[in-house]
């Protein structure tokens, strides 16, 4: 009797570990799965909310896999712990009348954490904004190098990173989305010819468009589109123009550094803000006074 006693105990011990082996396996099988398949539905059936390049709709594809994947890793990771518990006698009926019983403790207790998952839902239902944008969000700008459910994760240009609950979230700026705008102020002394300026700024704006290099970058030709004020000490001229998403900033630089090199040749005068000091009562004691910017 001991050893048929000792034969079965061992026997129970080497089944429960098959069966958990078993679990851990297809576990690690479905994540993978899941991994793999996700992305792939979510591209195929992801509904166009408006017309998009391919590019854009892998982007926002990418976007939402990550955060679907995240959450059934979760599920899957619950799951697979449950039934091992079950498999070392525990009983699992109890046990999810606990977890339910201390999910609603839980959920009490954490409610900002709740309200991060439901507004990241919205957000990623809503796509405000994707993975790889420059985005501005409670006041802080960067790329978005993270989203999930939970948190959006902002990187600035030196590198800094900003993690932001997503229940703070209660707008988002999103500078890469559909097309961009080159949007230049160019001052010029009043004493220029405003005709022939803007004849020249025109012709740069051309010739940028025609720059193999900028040109497929750019949706359409910049050019002046008014004088937009007259200022203290400079006649300022707005200059417009239509780029594709996220290219206006480097279009910009150019075409601010093609308008100077020209202007030099030109000889037009990008004029400093000056003032004028005046001693007593006396007009002839008039002093100009040149001050840098």
């Amino acid at each position: 009797m001991p050893n048929l006693e000792f034969d079965f105990g061992v026997s129970a011990v080497v089944n429960s570990a098959i069966q958990i082996g078993i679990i851990i396996i297809a576990t690690v099988i479905l994540f993978f799965i899941g991994r793999w398949l996700i992305p792939r539905l979510i591209t195929v059936r992801i509904p166009g909310v408006r017309e998009e390049a391919t590019a854009e709709k892998e982007a926002r594809a990418n976007t939402i896999s990550r955060a679907i994947i995240r959450l059934y890793s979760i599920i899957i990771f619950v799951f697979a712990v449950v039934m091992i518990l079950g498999q070392l006698g525990l009983d699992i009926g109890a046990l999810l009348t606990g977890l339910g019983v201390g999910a609603l403790a839980l959920g009490l207790a954490a409610q900002n954490i709740i309200r991060d998952y439901l507004n990241g839902i919205f957000i990623l239902m809503e796509d405000w904004y994707r993975i790889g944008e420059w985005v501005k969000v409670n006041g802080e700008e960067g790329t978005v190098e993270q989203f999930g459910l939970r948190r959006t994760v902002l990187r600035e240009i030196d590198g800094t990173l900003h993690y932001i609950p997503n229940s703070q979230i209660s707008f988002a700026t999103n500078r890469m989305r559909d097309w961009g705008c080159i949007n230049m102020t160019i001052s010029v002394a009043y004493k220029e010819n405003l005709d022939k300026v803007f004849k020249i700024i025109n012709e740069v704006c051309q010739e940028l468009k025609n720059d193999p290099e900028w040109s497929g970058r750019l949706l359409d030709t910049p050019s002046v589109v008014r004088v937009g004020d007259l200022g203290n000490n400079s006649v300022d001229i707005i200059v417009r123009g239509s780029t594709k998403a996220g290219a206006h900033w480097g279009l910009t630089g150019e075409l601010r550094r093609l308008i100077k090199n020209r202007f030099d040749e030109e000889d037009i005068e990008i004029p400093w803000p000056h003032t004028k000091v005046y001693f007593g009562n006396t007009p002839s004691k008039e002093v100009t006074t040149i001050i840098p910017s």
